[in-house]
């Protein structure tokens, strides 16, 4: 019998298709070992989809990896109030500081013909020569620096010729609050200040105003 070769071809296909349904129709009596269960999803990702880089792992690490800790660099800042203690810049404090000792030693120099206590006259006096010295020594580092002084300040009255009862009282209170300020603000800049020189005249300077306020304490009523 002569068969075409197309028929021949379509012979073949046709036994191809009808093999895995003879397979799947045999079955022997007591055979109930499982069969091997295949994936048949058409979705199953194969061995490269896994590879690094694949579109099919971004979601999935992304759901899996924590979140990275944010550092200091990538967290904004919430806040601009300076924590406590904190000093302030240096121009800032050349300023304050040479207001307050100016203030200091033309409250001690105007008090002098008024105090009657002789233990106030003498702190007085070193106040006078203390704060002056310091003062001094403040205003070579900030011309050296380029930082600008304060302008002087206006005169102060002269001294009433009868001083009140209570002088004494007073001007030692307010001399004491004055020191206490200015410790602090010392303090601040001896510990943290910017620049190198000015932290150290800081240092350096601290142990006399400190010294004056533990006076002044004593001599408190």
């Amino acid at each position: 019998m002569n068969i075409s070769k197309p028929g021949i071809a379509l012979a073949m296909l046709a036994a191809a298709a009808s093999a895995p349904a003879l397979a799947a129709s045999l079955s022997f009596p007591g055979d109930h070992q499982p069969t091997p269960e295949v994936a048949t999803s058409s979705t199953a990702p194969l061995v490269e989809d896994w590879a690094p880089g694949s579109a099919t792992l971004v979601p999935l690490m992304a759901a899996d990896s924590p979140a990275a800790p944010a550092t200091q660099a990538d967290t904004p800042a919430t806040g601009t109030s300076q924590p406590a203690g904190k000093p302030i810049d240096d121009v800032s404090f050349v300023r304050r500081a040479t207001e307050s000792g100016r203030k200091e030693v033309a409250a001690a120099r105007d008090a002098l013909p008024q105090l009657k206590r002789p233990e106030l006259k003498q702190i007085a006096e070193m106040l006078v020569q203390d704060h002056s010295s310091a003062n001094a020594k403040l205003s070579k580092i900030a011309e050296a620096k380029g930082w600008p002084l304060p302008g002087p300040q206006a005169a102060a009255p002269p001294p009433a010729g009868t001083a009140s009862g209570d002088f004494d009282e007073r001007w030692t209170a307010e001399m004491s609050a004055g020191h206490e300020r200015s410790v602090a603000l010392y303090r601040a800049q001896a510990q943290g200040g910017e620049d190198q020189d000015l932290r150290k005249y800081a240092r350096d300077t601290l142990p006399t105003i400190e010294h004056h306020l533990e006076e002044l304490k004593k001599l408190q009523k």
